[in-house]
């Protein structure tokens, strides 16, 4: 199967292609040896990807040849894994913990690891394990029905987890793809559906700062969100435990999210979740993504408790459609994209947030606001013809220069209204800033001040 054929995102294949090239070109620190791996062992090659793993020298490319291997994969030193293409060189993890397995937890500093061209399915947990790594590159790979062990409770159970990840992972095993202590790596290309839920990025073993979420198609997943950015790191001022890990500073861009989390209610599009004390979200990217039909708002930002940082995250150039409700958050609607800090739970407000450029349409309410920070909303085409910005918090939401639907503003009978005080609307867009197809309005600046 090629992954890229696969329903895609608007313009996504220039910015694959060259990710693809880049990751190619760059992803070793030294030529090294070339070995083979085939499922018979013939011809001087390895009958196994963990014999090929185990003799490698770092550096080393492994070429997998068609076939279905029956093994846990686990890399421990910096080496290329590539398959002959998705639905061709096929981990078949039945029984075992996880298909492929970037083991920096247990082998510290590890690095330089590329994986492509595998169908990695059936897996106990994840189907892919990224922990304590940099500079890891996956892509062009199918991930598909892992997560066996899940047991749906209530509550859900994953049996058979590690000691760092049971806090935060029993509920969903760890899903498709698990990026957790990661820095400067990219996930890109790659087809994950399926699984219990898509791609996620956590700070269970370390910070996970700087990577780079690319044109993914990340759908089906029924339990949980289509790509997470959770963090699951207690602390408290005064306690011994470090404040310094987190989810941070990492650009989710040109994927797909659709149809997750419809079997629980409890997934989102992209969702950007706080969840214990001290716990620390901030300063994401998500942008020209396409999220639609998931159980959750598009776009759901969750904020739980004390001394949580939730801040600074830019929401911007998304096309975002017929999401669902949010049931954390009493009352609200169906949303394009939800903000919301949980005061009744002491989490602090939510600052420092803008969302600027998507295009939100079939939806109850666009933007939903439910924190006592300030949002700011700007140059987005808000489509659903109901609530175009709902401000549920008491803090302030300022939503000017935004198209309503119609050039008369949210005033104006036929346009997208607002629901809720403090919102602050004036002058409106009198023509969308960006058309149908995303192309940027082709009025000249002076033209549109002018409106």
């Amino acid at each position: 199967m090629d992954v890229q054929s696969d329903v895609g995102v608007r313009n996504r294949g220039p910015v694959i292609g060259f990710v693809a090239a880049f990751l190619l070109v760059t992803s070793g620190l030294a030529m090294g040896a070339t070995k083979c791996v085939n499922p018979g062992g013939t011809h001087g090659c390895y009958p196994s990807i963990n014999s090929a793993v185990t003799a490698a020298s770092p550096n080393d490319t492994i070429q997998v040849a068609s076939g279905t291997y029956h093994e846990n994969v686990v890399v421990t030193k910096p080496l290329s894994l590539v398959g002959a293409g998705p639905g061709r060189s096929i981990i078949d993890a039945t029984g075992l913990a996880n298909g492929i397995d970037v083991d920096g937890h247990n082998h510290p500093g590890l690095g330089h690891v590329v994986v492509t061209g595998f169908t990695v399915r059936n897996a106990n947990l994840q189907g892919v394990l990224i922990t304590d790594s940099s500079f890891v590159s996956i892509f062009n790979n199918h991930v598909t029905g892992n997560d066996k062990s899940l047991n749906p409770g209530p509550p859900p159970t994953c049996p058979g987890l590690p000691p760092y990840f049971q806090a935060g992972e029993g509920f969903d095993c760890g899903e498709g793809m698990h990026l957790s202590g990661v820095t400067y790596s990219t996930i890109a290309s790659n087809l994950v559906e399926h699984n219990a839920g898509g791609i996620l990025l956590s700070d269970d073993t370390g910070v996970t700062s700087d990577n780079l979420i690319s044109g993914n198609v990340v759908k089906n997943n029924p339990f949980d969100c289509g790509i997470t950015l959770a963090s699951h790191h207690f602390w408290v001022p005064g306690l011994p435990t470090s404040p310094a890990w987190g989810v941070f500073h990492n650009t989710i861009t040109a994927n797909l999210a659709a149809y997750n989390g419809l079997s629980t209610g409890e997934g989102a599009g992209v969702g950007i979740f706080a969840g214990p004390p001290g716990a620390k979200d901030y300063a994401n990217v998500v942008i020209g993504n396409e999220l639609f039909g998931n159980a959750l708002p598009g776009v759901t930002m969750h904020s739980h408790s004390p001394f949580q940082s939730l801040n600074d995250n830019l929401i911007t150039g998304n096309r975002i459609a017929g999401n669902g409700a949010d049931g954390d958050v009493p009352g609200s609607d169906a949303s394009g994209i939800l903000i919301f800090s949980d005061t009744s739970g002491g989490a602090p407000p939510i600052t420092g947030t803008v969302i600027s450029q998507n295009i939100i349409r079939d939806e109850q309410v666009d933007i939903t606001v439910a924190t006592d920070g300030a949002v700011d909303a700007h140059l987005n085409s808000l489509l659903g013809r109901s609530v175009g910005v709902q401000n549920m918090g008491t803090g302030s939401v300022d939503a000017r220069e935004n198209w309503w639907g119609c050039k008369d503003g949210p005033t104006a009978r036929g346009c997208a209204h607002i629901v809720g005080p403090n919102v602050a609307f004036e002058p409106w867009l009198t023509r969308p800033f960006l058309d149908d197809k995303g192309d940027d309005d082709k009025k000249s600046d002076d033209d549109r001040h002018d409106d």
